[in-house]
């Protein structure tokens, strides 16, 4: 199976000279869910950017096959329309496509994340849960072959949660997506295909995520 997102000895630090990230390679197989956890300043988070484009590496080899949807953790960060079907017709601008096309991106992508029937509806009146959705059907109308997800459940409450980790695993699987998710929540870990473990910039595990879920327990890195 072809590797959708392939990171080889990946280095990056910030202008001061801190060191993030530490000869990092990893990938992700085509049509595959992966988490990456670790400790708060382990590098997730600049990993995900890295990936995204959205910050530029020291040195080493990013390929990922686009386009590239990403999430970011709080998503009043990218939700930028009135309305929920505004919000997800908004990232197709560029594309050039006629109005009809739109509309009916605008209705598969919500309806992939079961919110068709809320495409009217003003994005303050929605739950976090509802706005990360929207987030994630924007990525879709996008046509994105890899989501990246930045702690996409930080601000949600725990039924919301699993329900969202839940709906991504579905997408991944049903459309041949490829999803790299950060996360530091143990029991998201039951519905990746697989883990990595990052440690002060170094990737120090990788696999199985029941293996990792049960490293992690040892040591307390809980939710």
């Amino acid at each position: 199976m072809a590797d959708a997102l392939q990171v080889r000895n990946l280095c990056f630090s910030w202008a001061n000279g801190e060191d993030v990230l530490k000869s990092c390679t990893l990938e992700v197989p085509q049509g595959e869910f992966w988490m990456l956890l670790g400790t708060n300043g382990s590098g997730k988070s600049t990993l995900l950017r890295l990936l995204a484009g959205l910050l530029t590496p020291k040195s080493g080899e990013i390929n990922v096959m686009p386009p590239v949807g990403f999430v970011f953790q709080n998503p009043d960060h990218q939700l930028v329309m009135p309305t929920v079907g505004a919000d997800v017709a908004f990232g197709l601008v560029e594309e050039k496509l006629s109005p009809s096309q739109v509309r009916h991106r605008v209705a598969e992508a919500l309806s992939a994340v079961n919110l068709l029937e809320l495409q009217r509806r003003p994005i303050y009146a929605l739950s976090g849960g509802q706005k990360q959705r929207v987030a994630i059907a924007g990525a879709i109308a996008r046509q994105s072959e890899v989501l990246l997800l930045d702690e996409p459940t930080a601000l949600l409450d725990p039924d919301s949660q699993l329900d969202l980790v839940a709906q991504v695993k579905r997408l991944v699987k049903s459309r041949n997506l490829t999803a790299l998710w950060v996360t530091h929540r143990l029991d998201e870990l039951n519905y990746c295909d697989g883990a990595f473990l990052l440690e002060k910039g170094f990737l120090v595990d990788r696999g199985d995520p029941k293996r990792l879920q049960q490293r992690l327990m040892q040591v307390g890195l809980a939710s």
